[in-house]
């Protein structure tokens, strides 16, 4: 393999972006969670719902944070590797992800503040207010960069000049290409569950922690309540994500025929494909090594006729090819981890059904190990998704080889090495306190005071044991809701 200029600018950013796209994956979700909670407690004046906010709340500052800063190295790699894709494609990704600015990330940074620092000085109704708005903020925002990378993916509504740039001729075609529809609805889902599977795990790991001590926690503590909430969703949105999915694979199939032989493993152009289970692809050869395949079923799971030619990678030249390795095990990674999703929520939900869902050691275990399984899918979808759609920055019309920036080898190689080491100090600190904070679970977070007129009248404050502070909400040592994100 030749480290060359091109090679090594698609790791750097393909580096930079894996560990980026973990956090809006988690924070699109838990900033829909946090409204819920709040909501609830609202409504009905349940502790615990208070509770369970001003426990997430702080990993929701702290993953916001770290989304931030890593999106930001991004667009500086837009400049720096990838210049010419910028030159020639400014005029229609420029305009989209400007829009993200003015629609989601300022909507963001203006209630953010509120929702995180003013939860003692803003009446109910605004603070609500300014949590439902953030986690709206953050669907926008990805609203518009699936937008810009469908537009990669299945391009429309421009034209190419002479010169070789791209200029937006209808912009409703532009923003919702053929794929942004179906690729938004994956990707919402995909951090819901996300988002899901992560407070299942945590408030799983609480509830064994107490079978372990001993603990008989009666009636609905914080971690019983997140844990039931956590396996309704993952038991309702699972299994839309794979109809969802299998949209995406329809519109994948349709335009994009190329990756989906790829990532289904399909050498040969011919009807009545099989299904292949396993098998080792290897692109020299052009063919798949200990291969695990049920004859007649690739155009069935297709939704398509069986009689229907389905193209191969043989309709391809080799430089037109995408390297399959990567997108056919992706893809079974995805696929694989989706189905024990489903397999989680209804399991969970069945437990729920008998009420045993507290006393199944066994599912409890399994809800804290399928903990980290939505980032895993996350990457493995998203790499089938970039991987699949190669030679091609833009599919069919600009070649990734020709979007790189004019830069040296050793300058890339220096600026990757730089980012592996920061990263992995940085973002392993950041992710270890995180889950430091699960470990310690919510509640601490009971000791917090509640905001500004949204405590009962005469409604003590719950407190921790040995905790002899007052109830007024005004006590000079001054509480914040975020008191254990900022030390």
């Amino acid at each position: 393999m030749d480290f060359d200029a091109l090679l090594l600018s698609r790791l750097q950013f393909a580096f930079t972006v894996a560990f980026h796209i973990l956090f809006p994956a988690f924070t699109i979700g838990l900033a829909a969670y946090l409204a819920v909670l709040e909501g609830l407690w609202l409504k009905t004046r349940n502790d615990a719902f208070k509770t369970l906010y001003l426990f997430w709340v702080k990993i929701f500052a702290l993953s916001f944070g770290m989304g931030v800063v890593s999106g930001v190295v991004l667009s500086y790699q837009f400049g720096t590797n990838w210049s010419e894709f910028i030159r020639l494609t400014g005029g229609v990704i420029g305009p989209l992800l400007a829009y993200e600015v003015l629609t989601a990330f300022f909507l963001e940074a203006s209630f953010l503040g509120v929702m995180l620092f003013g939860w003692k000085k803003v009446g109910p109704k605004l603070h609500f207010a300014s949590t439902v708005l953030v986690a709206i903020g953050t669907t926008i925002s990805a609203f518009w960069i699936l937008s810009a990378n469908s537009w990669m993916q299945t391009p429309q509504g421009h034209e190419v000049l002479a010169d070789g740039t791209f200029v937006a001729v209808d912009w409703m075609q532009v923003i919702f290409n053929p794929s942004f529809p179906s690729r938004l609805a994956h990707m919402l889902l995909a951090a819901f569950i996300t988002t899901g599977l992560v407070v299942g795990a945590a408030s799983a790991f609480h509830v064994l922690k107490d079978r372990a001590r001993g603990i008989k926690t009666e009636g609905w503590s914080e971690s019983r309540i997140s844990l039931v909430m956590a396996i309704g969703l993952v038991a309702v949105l699972a299994p839309m994500q794979l109809v969802v999915g299998h949209w995406s694979g329809e519109v994948t199939h349709k335009y994009q025929p190329s990756k989906t032989a790829a990532l289904e493993g399909y050498w040969e152009t011919r009807a009545d494909q099989p299904l292949h289970l396993f098998g080792i692809p290897d692109r020299e050869a052009q063919k798949n090594h200990f291969q695990v395949s049920i004859p007649g079923v690739g155009n069935w799971i297709q939704n398509l006729p069986r009689d229907e030619v389905i193209t191969g990678l043989d309709a391809y030249p080799r430089e037109d090819q995408p390297p399959p390795f990567i997108p056919f095990f992706g893809f079974r990674i995805m696929v694989g981890l989706g189905l024990l999703m489903i397999g989680l929520g209804a399991w969970g939900a069945w437990l729920i059904w008998r009420r045993r869902v507290f006393d199944s050691p066994w599912f409890l275990r399994f809800c804290v190990a399928m903990g980290p399984s939505g980032f895993i899918a996350v990457l493995a979808g998203w790499m089938v998704t970039e991987v699949g759609r190669q030679p091609w920055v833009v599919y069919g019309v600009l070649r990734t080889r020709d979007a790189v920036s004019p830069v040296i080898t050793s300058q890339v190689a220096t600026s990757l090495l730089a980012y592996v080491v920061v990263y992995s100090i940085v973002f392993t600190a950041g992710a270890l306190f995180i889950l430091r904070l699960m470990a310690e679970g919510p509640v601490a977070a009971r000791t917090e005071p509640a905001p500004r007129g949204q405590r009962p009248p005469g409604t003590p404050m719950a407190k921790a044991p040995g905790d002899t502070s007052p109830d007024d909400d005004d006590t000079p040592d001054g509480h914040d809701g975020l008191r254990g994100a900022a030390s």
